[in-house]
């Protein structure tokens, strides 16, 4: 095996990782106490540069999406990464590191014959990271994942953010999983009825499976608008990789785009039919979008970001109809206001899918009501958009992508015997105009908010407190500070700490 010299000892730290390159490789270094290991240098999932992560409690945290893996094996232990890291060999010698050119074979460990069978329903982020979960961490009996989209498992972030801004054909929307390991997991098919008591699911088209154990990770629905006009031509949601090919096709350069709903999607789709040159406003029923989310300060600055970039509001406005023969051609607000409209795609949040699921307890909004471990009735669990739980004392839901993956891999665990509660920090992420906006915690309850840095020119981190203690951190363009939050915020702290631990990066 080839040995490269890459490195002296006393040059690496231990709060993060170094990149070297070889001839062959790119790889990081990480280091604690006197050893050294090296991994790839970029994350797994999206490509991020790991030297620009963290070391935190053991983990190395990627600064783009935290997900976080183990420093002594690679072995991930958070997503949106569903894999290790590849790891190389590592030699030490008076001082001088020396890496190999091949990464180091893995080796599992052989697990046990297992006669049971277990299913999957729904192949977005909650379903797809749970079952990566079940192959990771053993399990060898009948596994079937089960969706509704033909295709494999992919990345539905990539859609607003990138698909329809042109930058992303809608084709190369990024896997979630090798499909090559998981497609003899995979079935074709929509549940139709699901009895929790016999533990059968039935699909449309007649299959029936029984189940040992069972994950509904379904996701959620785009809402409706009830109003007229809808069935015309070029009215879109944007759901799925065909709503995105459907939108590209209409989104030409110089056409007039209407978004109804400020939401995040909807502001993040602002900015991408921005970038591809259509002229866009939002209609939205709220003076400042995202108040309730971000605050009001942070809120209006993310207006003036898509205000600045050429995004017309017509805020506390709601739609009264569409207008057109065979396409749409007009938005008529119930204020009067005429607004043309060659496309219109509409923002207003999902409902539940669990239409299929019958003698379950529901919340108000139609989620599963599950119990701390996501459980919903024996042998069944839930995960993702669909599912509410108690947490930190209250019921939640939280529409969050990475969120439903962190839920999908605790509902695997459970699967296989575990009993862990949800003790991660939420994390989203929303990216405009080139700017990308993080959101670390829940906010509930805040009730002071302290600026680091400039709203005005989005370089910030905004602390929404409760008194002195952090509920919720938002930042933008402090990608690696937002990192070791992700892992420091699972236990509670106060501003005091929060300020000495950005301060000191």
């Amino acid at each position: 095996m080839n040995m490269r010299i890459v490195a002296r000892l006393i040059n690496l730290p231990e709060d993060r990782g170094v990149r070297v390159e070889t001839a062959a490789r790119k790889i990081l270094l990480v280091r604690s106490g006197g050893k050294v290991r090296a991994y790839q240098a970029d994350c797994p999932h999206a490509g991020a540069p790991l030297e620009q992560g963290v070391i935190c409690g053991g983990k190395l945290i990627c600064p783009w999406h935290k997900a976080a893996f183990r420093v002594d094996d690679g072995q991930v232990c958070e997503p949106p990464a569903l894999e290790q890291l590849k790891q190389y060999p590592v030699e030490i010698h008076h001082g001088v590191v020396s890496v190999g050119d091949e990464p180091l074979p893995f080796s599992p460990a052989r697990p046990a014959a297992d006669s049971r069978r277990f299913i999957v329903v729904g192949a977005g982020a909650a379903g797809s990271a749970a079952v990566a979960t079940l192959r990771r961490e053993g399990f060898t009996g009948h596994l079937l994942w089960i969706d509704q989209e033909p295709g494999p498992a992919y990345d539905r972030t990539a859609l607003s953010k990138f698909v329809i801004a042109g930058e992303m054909a809608p084709q190369e929307t990024p896997p979630l999983l090798d499909e090559d390991t998981y497609r003899n997991l995979r079935i074709h098919g929509e549940v139709q009825h699901l009895d929790p008591q016999t533990k059968c699911l039935q699909l449309v088209d007649g299959r029936r499976f029984d189940y040992d154990a069972a994950l509904l990770a379904t996701g959620g629905v785009a809402k409706p608008l009830d109003i007229p006009g809808t069935v015309l031509n070029n009215v879109f949601v944007l759901r799925s990789r065909d709503d995105a090919a459907r939108i590209v096709e209409a989104a030409q350069p110089g056409t007039c785009a209407v978004i109804i709903g400020d939401s995040f999607i909807g502001l993040e789709a602002a900015s991408a039919l921005r970038k591809r040159g259509l002229t866009v406003q939002v209609v939205g029923r709220h003076e400042i979008p995202l108040a309730a989310q971000l605050g009001k300060r942070i809120g209006a600055s993310l207006r003036q970001l898509h205000e600045a970039n050429g995004v017309i509001f017509h805020s506390a406005s709601e739609p009264d109809r569409l207008e057109g023969h065979a396409n749409v051609t007009t938005v008529v607000l119930k204020n009067g206001h005429r607004l043309a409209a060659d496309l219109v795609l509409m923002g207003v949040g999902v409902t539940p899918a669990t239409g299929f699921v019958h003698g379950l307890q529901k919340a108000e909004d139609q989620s599963l009501k599950a119990d701390a471990s996501l459980r919903v009735a024996p042998g069944l669990w839930a995960a993702g958009d669909m599912v509410s739980f108690p947490w930190n004392d209250h019921p939640v839901r939280i529409e969050h992508w990475r969120v439903a993956q962190q839920l999908g891999v605790l509902a695997a665990r459970n699967m296989l015997g575990a009993e862990q509660t949800f003790a991660d920090v939420p994390f989203f992420w929303t990216y405009h105009f080139g700017k990308t906006f993080e959101l670390l915690g829940h906010p509930r309850q805040w009730n002071r908010l302290h600026v680091e840095g400039d709203l005005q020119h989005h370089d910030f981190i905004a602390l929404l407190c409760h008194g002195d203690d952090v509920e919720a951190v938002i930042a933008c363009e402090h990608q690696r500070a937002m990192a070791l939050l992700s892992q420091r915020l699972k236990h509670p702290l106060k501003k005091a700490e929060v300020l000495e631990l950005i301060r000191g990066l």
